[in-house]
């Protein structure tokens, strides 16, 4: 400060301020916004382990776990990214700020805001599976934003993996996607993140030095524009302590505490605000700082009332930023109160008040989802882009202690023209040679049709279009005819004109008669009906779904009837003790099995199947009158 001040005494305004400016552009030539972007499970989140060992983030003597970026105990359960999280890291006097993506197409709202952070992408290749739908999803999007990619083909240590073979595949991605001369020249690095390895060369390291050293070559620093604040709220935190916290990067000027700045909103007010307090991600977490300098991420903490996508501008010559434009939902889900006969017994928030706060305050930070209340006040229609996208939402509120009913999925349809057009999505599948012909028939029967066929080592690769309504409880269906080995990834593509209908569950359900305790004898007298959902012992109520009939057509049985005991000896002994075990499902296989006159009552402890009208009169009179 002395140094500035006797500088500024020495000089002209002119050359000080010029001088400062060129200040400001070394400070931004250490800055690197890098996105990590990749499929499912091509190894993201343990790269950014890798890297975060690799700059000394913990002391020597700290423990850390691997998996560090999912915290959260939906992602460690299912081994995927499904919240966007920023680090930053420290290298050769660098700061890196790393930002981790979700690879699922349904998480595409989390992908596309927080692309806008970033000055370039490190694509993630599985070195033997090469690119999929979802790689292409989110590199779509990072092109477009005109991001310097750098590719990162991993888990070459795989048996009969492929990195040249991928690498010519990723270069004709991005000819397909319309990539700049400058982005096809992108560098190559391969490696293993498992193994702690990269290289410009197939040649094992021991270390991932040079990714890092190609991050600081490759991306650019941010670019420096002249004027007045421009900061974009591209994600939101929150602290019991300091509530609501906006988080983006300064695309222009700077931002210091105690300052009064504009906060441009979507109605096009600005709201005259003061910057509380402001933090940079610093390692795992955050560094409180008196200012932020264009270019880097931080936190502001002072706005309670900003929504994702609302501008931070100067108060006197306001400059608002594009809003951010999102994919539009293809599937929706009612959500309504538990009306089953066990409502109340298991959570802690059951009302439709409840559901609605719930549901108004999931719409704050998730872009995607959209929510409309019905006529029924107990009943909202929710919109999400995929199965995947609706059911971490319903596990995460399940967790939290909510009761409630969950309907079909449906697909939303379009009129164009007059003609109804409906979502299609691209479906690639990759199985052993000997199932291909099975998965054909599968998706065919669906109305898939079949692009792609070739052969990928020892597994059939095979890529079809169907639209989004065939890929409901298509999954569990190719995983029994595939004895488990389909690996199945799908991508919205478009929409088209509707295809008819398509056929449903093949076989009909076992409903309860009354309300009791499941019996082990009832259960073993019924074994030859069908497969059951439920165990000896467990609560049941009229109108719930226990089982699978082995053939079409719904039928009601009474499994809480218990042996009748009396003074005669048996003759025989009792066969009750070979039961088949109970067929458990995960939300997401509900979500798939059921038909338009079923639902899903879920609680914090159990996930049941039922009929939306519990009793058997009344459901046999609603089939007369819809005749």
């Amino acid at each position: 400060f002395n140094e500035l001040l006797i500088l500024y005494l020495h000089t002209s305004i002119f050359q000080f301020f010029s001088l400062l400016l060129h200040l400001q552009k070394i400070y931004m030539q250490n800055i690197r916004n890098i996105a990590i972007i990749a499929h499912v499970d091509h190894g993201k989140t343990t790269l950014v382990d890798k890297i975060i060992h690799a700059t000394n983030v913990f002391r020597e003597n700290k423990e850390s776990g691997d998996l560090i970026m999912d915290n959260n105990d939906l992602e460690r359960e299912r081994g995927i990214t499904i919240l966007s999280k920023n680090i930053s890291v420290t290298y050769k006097d660098t700061k890196i700020n790393v930002i981790d993506t979700p690879g699922h197409a349904d998480f595409g709202g989390e992908v596309e805001r927080v692309l806008k952070m970033a000055d370039g992408v490190l694509l993630l290749v599985d070195a033997f599976e090469g690119p999929m739908p979802q790689t292409r999803f989110v590199l779509h999007k990072a092109l477009e934003l005109g991001l310097k990619p750098i590719v990162v083909i991993n888990k070459v240590d795989k048996e009969n993996c492929r990195p040249d073979e991928v690498h010519d595949k990723v270069f004709d991605l991005f000819f397909n996607l319309d990539a700049t001369e400058e982005q096809l020249d992108f560098p190559t690095f391969y490696g293993s993140s498992k193994q702690g390895w990269f290289n410009t060369s197939l040649e094992p390291t021991d270390n991932i030095l040079p990714i890092l050293d190609g991050i600081l070559q490759y991306v650019p620093a941010p670019k420096i524009e002249e004027g007045n604040l421009q900061m974009q709220v591209t994600s939101l935190d929150y602290s019991s302590f300091l509530g609501r916290i906006a988080v983006g990067k300064v695309i222009r000027g700077s931002l210091k505490e105690s300052q009064w700045i504009g906060l441009a909103q979507e109605n096009g007010n600005i709201l005259k605000g003061k910057v509380k307090e402001l933090y940079v991600f610093e390692g795992l977490g955050k560094k409180k700082v008196t200012e932020v300098q264009a270019g880097d991420i931080c936190a502001v903490v002072g706005f309670d009332a900003f929504q994702i996508g609302d501008t931070f501008v100067d108060l006197e010559n306001p400059e608002p930023l594009t809003r951010l434009s999102i994919d539009e939902p293809t599937l929706n889900m009612t959500f309504s109160i538990n009306n089953s006969p066990f409502f109340g017994k298991d959570g802690k928030y059951v009302t439709s008040n409840h559901l609605k706060e719930r549901l108004e305050k999931e719409l704050e930070k998730n872009l995607a989802l959209r929510v409309e209340q019905t006529e029924d006040a107990n009943t909202f229609l929710v919109f999400g882009r995929g199965i995947l996208h609706l059911s971490v939402l319903i596990e995460t509120m399940r967790r939290e202690g909510y009761e409630m009913t969950i309907g079909q999925p449906q697909v939303i349809l379009h009129d164009v023209d007059g003609e109804s057009h409906e979502p299609y999505e691209s479906l690639v599948v990759d199985v052993p040679e000997e199932y291909a012909s099975r998965v054909i028939d599968l998706v065919t029967q669906r109305k898939g049709d079949l692009h792609i066929m070739e052969t990928k080592g020892e597994m059939q690769h095979l890529e079809f279009e169907i639209p989004s309504r065939g890929l409901i409880g298509l999954r569990s269906q190719m995983l029994t005819a595939t004895a488990g080995e389909a690996i199945m990834a799908h991508r919205f593509t478009d929409y088209k004109p509707f295809k008819g209908a398509i056929p449903g569950r093949n076989n009909g359900v076992l409903i309860s008669k009354t309300q009791g305790s499941c019996t082990e004898y009832s259960i073993a007298k019924l074994q030859d009906r069908g497969k059951f959902f439920v165990d000896p012992g467990e609560e049941i109520y009229a109108g719930m779904i226990i089982g699978e009939q082995n053939k079409p057509g719904d039928l009601v049985v009474n499994i809480v009837e218990a042996k009748q005991l009396n003074n005669m000896r048996a003759a025989g002994k009792d066969k009750d003790g070979n039961i088949a075990p109970k067929i458990l499902f995960s939300l997401e296989e509900c979500m798939e099995y059921i038909q338009a006159d079923e639902c899903i009552e879920v609680t914090p402890n159990f996930i049941r199947m039922r009929k939306k009208i519990l009793s058997e009169e009344d459901r046999k009179r609603a089939e007369r009158n819809a005749k």
